[in-house]
């Protein structure tokens, strides 16, 4: 087990070797143009934060390990869907018009419009999918086209938060799962979890939010359920709004788990799931890879396979929980 601040469980496996913008954010340190650099889009069906937030970090990190500084040797420019994913085709197109050299598309609900606007655009994804079953490559080790990049664990992930939230809730007889109904993956995320909670003897309830007033309701919804504990789908909008979803889980005394690290900082009693900025990174490094010539067919899938688990504690003994030393121990992080 490890206090806060320390991590363990850290590979990495190759696989094969916002017009009708809701706004455009630039980073802080934002400069004029400079037509001579080479310009990379970069779309999320996220929001921006202050500094571009972790993703973005790590993701200029990778740039600078293959030799390439924003502002310096390259520009950016992003697009943020706030959550509203039927902005993500016109952010797209509206990238690949600007003609950039390369155009990352950060999650799994940016991939399709970005491999669609792209035409012959480099492409490169960071994001929870299966490539291969979903379409995007043709292979992992040979992805062909003119798109690649990394996968993580994501949508796979769910059973296991319900098999983490039953060890916290030994008594539990049902539980909620929260989603966005706007999801193109919320179906699948439903079908998946629903054979899960049937394995565990788990009755599930599906609760919708797709904006933010729809928080109160969907609480208050699960609450009269009586249902022992909560999970969170992974979804952008809803990891946009980790910190309102760990609030409204502790005003409401349930126990919830996320996939998103930001959910039990804030409060959360659980979070589970992928490191999303070793993705990052790589992407990163891909782009800065394929400026310098190399093609995205050439350049093989890679999949990402460190998961976090973070417990928050203050909020387990708030909710007067009990975790066994056997999941104590699998943490990453303990929140005292």
């Amino acid at each position: 087990m490890r206090r806060r601040g320390l991590r363990r469980r850290d590979f990495i496996s190759f696989l094969g070797g916002a017009a009708a913008v809701p706004y455009v954010c630039w980073p802080l340190n934002a400069r004029a143009q400079q037509p001579a650099l080479p310009t990379i889009g970069y779309l999320s069906p996220g929001r921006c934060c202050p500094g571009g937030g972790e993703l973005i970090v790590a993701f200029r990190r990778g740039l600078s390990e293959v030799g390439y500084v924003e502002g310096k040797s390259v520009e950016i420019e992003f697009r943020y869907a706030d959550g509203q994913y039927d902005r993500l085709p016109a952010l797209a197109a509206e990238l690949v018009q600007r003609r950039v050299s390369v155009l990352i598309a950060s999650g799994a609900a940016a991939v399709p419009a970005a491999k669609m606007a792209a035409g012959t655009t480099p492409v490169v994804f960071s994001a929870g999918i299966d490539p291969v079953a979903t379409g995007i490559v043709v292979s992992l080790s040979r992805p062909g086209g003119n798109i690649t990049g990394v996968s993580n664990l994501s949508i796979e992930l769910g059973p296991k938060r319900i098999e983490l939230l039953r060890a916290a809730v030994p008594t539990a007889t049902s539980i909620a799962f929260l989603v966005n109904p706007t999801d193109p993956s919320a179906e699948s995320q439903a079908n998946d979890m629903f054979a899960a909670a049937r394995i565990l003897g788990l009755q599930l309830h599906v609760v919708n939010a797709s904006t933010e007033d729809d928080f109160d309701k969907a609480f208050a919804v699960a609450s009269q359920m009586r249902v022992a504990g909560l999970v969170i789908s992974n979804d952008a909008f809803l990891t946009m709004k980790s910190a309102q979803l760990a609030a409204e889980a502790m005003r409401h005394k349930l126990p919830a788990i996320f996939h998103f690290r930001e959910f039990a900082e804030a409060g959360g009693l659980m979070s589970y799931g992928a490191s999303n900025p070793d993705t990052f990174y790589i992407a990163g490094q891909y782009a800065g890879r394929i400026l310098k010539g190399e093609k995205p067919a050439d350049l093989p899938v890679q999949k990402s396979t460190k998961v976090e688990l973070i417990i928050n504690m203050k909020t387990a003994k708030a909710l007067g929980l009990t975790f066994p030393l056997t999941i104590l121990g699998r943490a990453d992080e303990v929140i005292e």
